[in-house]
């Protein structure tokens, strides 16, 4: 088990259940409402509080992700931030993540994994 922050299930189910609901909308359209769409969408599943340390933060993904750490500049090292996670899916299935980490509110980095 990790000791890392880890955003909650109930957040990321919500998330691609939301997206999952778009398209299910949109198959009982016509054809060419769907023909402009690419089928991606990037939806924000939830955001937490990170602690950097050794210029990066650590934190649990999903989608057997499991734990990685993120590099962020030397002179946030001690503070307390905000990772945000971002599924990214394609028709509707998970594809994979994109985090972002903010201090102060300023976005410091963004970083996916798998396709986004």
């Amino acid at each position: 088990m990790s000791n890392y922050p880890a955003f909650s299930d109930d957040a990321i189910n919500n998330a691609i259940d939301a997206v999952n609901q778009h398209y299910s909308g949109l198959r009982a359209q016509k054809p060419t409402t769907i023909s402009s769409d690419d089928g991606h969408v990037l939806m924000l599943a939830e955001c937490i509080k990170v602690s950097i340390e050794n210029g990066k933060a650590c934190l649990s993904l999903p989608l057997g992700i499991g734990d990685v750490c993120i590099p962020v500049p030397l002179p946030y090292d001690g503070e307390v931030g905000q990772a945000c996670l971002h599924m990214c899916t394609t028709w509707g299935i998970p594809t994979g993540v994109k985090v972002t980490i903010s201090v102060g509110g300023v976005q410091i980095v963004s970083k996916s994994f798998g396709k986004c």
